[in-house]
């Protein structure tokens, strides 16, 4: 990188003297000047011009970033730099800010990789600002090496809020940092700014980006989209969040609550922090060290505030899963670990019944109401709550309420569930959580796009990241291609252990066709997994669900 060469002394839109060239990276070019007007000090970068919207012009795009810098400053003043103008020059956008007083992370790393500990700070810092920004519905994305200032404290000034989002395509500059949703094309949303915050992490521990730029944005664009991601090896104890992150699922990436305990727990010196100048951390001692991580993030408070906040910790795929009897659309067998019975389970019709007999999990008939509503006798059932004024819950059935979600989708619930949270991601993606206070229990339900025409394969590759990122993952019994309400759909199980306590993971997930799908999945304390209450619950959830009808 050749500093202080480009545009010295020249005048960028005929007011700003430009004094010093101080990073350059793809798409995109740091500069200290001077406003000529009013004799101040001026940072100015300068972006990739991308091709403006029918009548759209600079004042747009400068209202736009002007106003959703504002915001995001307002809400965290010491993370956003006051954004004095926004000029057009040759072909290329320039952000002008009061000068920042910091080193962009780019030339911070131009000596090598950063130890943990240092990488954790920054981390912290980029997440607060991110976080603030998306509370004022705001989204970068357009995050790069070259919009974070880092100061001698490690504190963090980050610019180029409003870019992303002024043109007909989405705005990337710098492609090595883009989403996989956003190298599809697709628009960029918060989970877009987790995996830049991710591939920040990356570069800052391993000395190069996740994917690395291959000259056409087009080409650097189809590696992120296409190309299996290269797995770290020097991220030490902050292996969990960069793996977490860069998920490539956009509904898969761990939220922000959950990134910044793992952080934290490097800074308050509860995972070592590794020498870089040493050898490499082989891949074993990542995965250890993942593990730790894991276990703090996975308590049953961090969870309810993660799943309340901004979906779960650690979710299943866009195609999640469930193992059945014979692989129809009935419900799971009996227990985890145990064989399919071959017996065939009622056909997904109708609502569950309010008293009398009805079908268990494997086809045998059982008498009595359902009784899923405490998960065990200790646990007391949690008293009903009334629903928000978009989700409409009708009569009651017994110890069931139907639940209708205003994302179009609706099943019967044990009394006292709601929505726990919700998380969405690109375009027609989202997964809602449902379940109630003290019900160790919860159902999720994913909806994405882009899948791919099997759904076997989805939880296929998908499994190497539960594979690092859960305690004690165990799949259970084989990936199985099953048919559900006359879609094609994929059956999957698996246990890990939470907080000290083994859990079970139970879903299905179907594909609806033009590359969408839906999931079910169902989380318990495996101890639960065999009681009748827990089969009845299930089996009532995957005979009543109704995906959206458009």
């Amino acid at each position: 990188m050749e500093h202080g060469r480009a545009w010295a002394r020249e005048l960028i839109a005929g007011r700003y003297r430009t004094l010093e060239t101080v990073h350059r990276e793809e798409g995109r070019t740091v500069v200290l000047g001077e406003d000529i007007e009013y004799g101040r000090p001026v940072t100015l970068i300068g972006s990739r011009q991308a091709p403006s919207a029918p009548g759209d012009g600079i004042r747009r795009i400068t209202a736009r970033v002007l106003r959703d810098s504002e915001a995001v400053r307002l809400l965290c003043p010491a993370g956003v730099a006051p954004v004095l103008d926004v000029a057009e020059d040759n072909g290329v956008l320039w952000t002008v800010t009061e000068r920042i007083e910091g080193t962009p992370l780019g030339v911070v790393l131009d000596p090598g990789p950063l130890g943990h500990l240092r990488a954790a700070r920054i981390g912290i810092g980029v997440l607060d600002v991110l976080e603030s920004a998306h509370r004022g519905g705001v989204t970068h994305g357009d995050l790069s090496p070259g919009q974070v200032f880092v100061g001698e404290d490690d504190g963090v000034v980050v610019t180029g809020f409003g870019l992303v989002g002024t043109c007909v395509t989405q705005r990337v500059t710098a492609p090595s940092y883009a989403s996989p949703e956003q190298a599809r094309g697709s628009s960029a949303g918060p989970a877009a700014d987790q995996w830049a915050l991710g591939a920040l992490l990356y570069t800052m521990t391993e000395g190069r980006p996740p994917y690395r730029d291959r000259g056409p944005v087009e080409s650097t664009l189809r590696a992120v989209d296409r190309l299996p991601l290269r797995a770290p090896v020097r991220a030490g104890p902050l292996a969990p969040a960069v793996t977490g992150l860069l998920r490539r699922d956009a509904l898969e990436r761990v939220p922000g609550p959950v990134v910044r305990s793992s952080l934290a727990r490097v800074l308050d010196g509860d995972a070592e922090d590794t020498v870089l100048a040493g050898p490499a951390v082989p891949p074993g001692g990542v995965r250890l060290v993942a593990q730790r991580a894991v276990r703090a993030w996975s308590s049953p408070a961090v969870r309810r505030s993660a799943l309340a906040g901004a979906g779960l910790v650690v979710a299943a795929s866009a195609v999640a899963v469930l193992t059945t009897s014979g692989g129809h659309g009935g419900s799971p067998t009996a227990g985890a670990e145990r064989s399919p019975s071959g017996a065939p389970a009622a056909p997904p019709t109708g609502r569950a019944p309010s008293t009398g007999a009805g079908p268990t999990p494997d086809g045998s008939p059982s008498a009595g109401r359902h009784r899923a509503a405490s998960p065990s006798p200790s646990t007391p059932s949690p008293s009903p709550s009334a629903p928000s004024p978009s989700e409409t819950a009708g009569e009651p059935t017994a110890d069931f309420v139907p639940f209708a979600a205003s994302e179009g989708f609706s099943v019967d619930l044990p009394r006292g569930w709601k929505r726990l949270g919700t998380l969405r991601a690109a375009e027609n993606t989202y997964r809602v959580t449902l379940g109630a206070n003290g019900d160790p229990r919860t159902l999720t339900v994913t909806a994405g796009v882009n899948l791919g025409p099997d759904p076997v394969a989805v939880w296929r590759n998908l499994e190497p990241s539960l594979r690092s990122t859960e305690q004690d993952f165990t799949r259970v019994g084989p990936i199985r291609a099953v048919t559900y309400q006359g879609y094609p759909g994929a059956d999957m199980v698996w246990l890990s252990t939470v907080d000290g306590v083994r859990t079970r993971t139970v879903g299905r997930g179907f594909l609806t066709g033009g590359g969408r799908g839906f999931s079910l999945r169902w989380t318990g304390p495996a101890a639960d997994a065999d009681g009748a209450a827990d089969r009845q619950a299930l089996d009532v959830v995957l005979r009543t669900f109704r995906p959206p009808t458009t």
